[in-house]
């Protein structure tokens, strides 16, 4: 489903990403630059990289706007707002986002995740902007009673601090809007996977890998050992946890439908909730299934016991999304996974070439 493109003669709307030099981020500045938007970039570089500015623009041929800060640093975070009254919207990305590295260190979560939402609120309270669009997630409803999920599901108990942050943060949108004239948007997404067809941008985890795809394909290009599967004993056909994999691209063109309805006065409440995901639960052994498919390569496996937080199945109900945004999921699992292969390659020619 295609993204109408802004009509340039206009002033173009100038929207802040915050966290725009991460996986979702760089390829949500990628779709909002090719449909027209004026984009600026807050990132402190934590989890990706100052040349990820660059690629993005290669990829579109407009090189965006980048302030290197952290926005839990109160001072600097005024300062810009301050600079930056101009702004239509903000999308706000930026925040720490392993399940299990939260469940190891719960206070770094709470204090950066919190925080920067907080200092992101103030700054737009106080000069002007009234637009936000959150990064939320399929954490918020917990393990489910029932699937699909809907917008509508009880939010049970979380399960890991990070999913604890994401419940926290919509309480805070949730009075924000109603105290101050805010308008919020909050995306629950499900598993964002795979890359830009360029190749030019992807999933970089620092480190070792927390999510599922980026460890299948380090481990195809030979940077461990082997792939650890985290339980086998759940209550599902292959005893696997179950997911709902969604292509980042699809996810970026989501964020950007949801600005678009924001800007044109298109919200039918101050805070609107929206699943994003395929509708489908895959199995972690259906994605290892479908990465050997389309790479030819067969991975060593290993399984281990279930991990810390993980919860056993979950997917979404994304009807909401599909009629009221006009956005629907196009991307496949079999696209999701040669594009993070396509990815992962450019990345060990890379590395090769002694650029990484």
């Amino acid at each position: 489903m295609g993204i109408a493109k802004m009509d340039t003669r206009r002033r173009q709307s100038r929207i802040l990403v915050t966290g725009g030099a991460g996986f979702i981020g760089s390829h949500t500045v990628v779709e909002l630059q090719q449909c027209g938007y004026s984009v600026v970039i807050v990132d402190n570089l934590s989890n990706s990289r100052a040349d990820v500015v660059d690629r993005i623009a290669k990829i579109t041929g407009v090189r965006p706007e980048f302030h290197e800060f952290d926005l839990t640093d109160r001072a600097k975070t005024e300062a810009f707002f301050a600079s930056a009254s101009d702004l239509d919207a903000v999308i706000h990305f930026a925040a720490f986002k392993a399940v299990g590295e939260s469940v190891r260190d719960p206070l770094a979560y709470y204090r950066n995740n919190l925080e920067s939402l907080l200092r992101v609120l103030e700054g737009m309270r106080r000069h002007g902007t009234q637009n936000l669009v959150f990064s939320s997630s399929a954490t918020v409803y917990g393990q489910p009673d029932e699937l699909p999920v809907r917008e509508t599901s009880p939010v049970q108990e979380a399960w890991s601090p990070y999913g604890s942050t994401k419940q926290m943060a919509e309480e805070i949108l949730r009075f924000s809007v109603a105290a101050y004239g805010l308008r919020a948007i909050a995306l629950r997404y499900f598993n964002p996977v795979g890359a830009h067809e360029s190749a030019l941008i992807g999933e970089l985890p620092l480190g070792v890998p927390n999510n599922l795809v980026p460890f299948i394909t380090q481990t195809a290009a030979g940077l461990h050992d082997c792939l650890e599967v985290f339980g086998t004993d759940y209550g599902t056909p292959d005893g696997t946890a179950v997911r709902d994999y969604i292509h980042v691209v699809d996810l970026a063109r989501a964020h950007v439908t949801a600005v678009a309805r924001m800007i044109g006065g298109k919200t039918r409440s101050d805070l609107e909730v929206f699943n994003l995901g395929t509708g489908k639960g895959y199995s972690v052994r259906e994605v290892i299934d479908a990465f050997e498919r389309v790479s030819g390569v067969r991975l060593n496996v290993r399984t281990v016991g279930r991990r810390s937080g993980d919860v056993e199945q979950v997917w979404a109900d994304t009807s909401l999304a599909n009629r009221e945004l006009g956005w629907k999921a196009e991307k496949g699992l079999d696209d999701m996974m040669r594009s993070a292969w396509k990815w992962e390659q450019a990345l060990s020619r890379s590395r090769s070439a002694g650029k990484e």
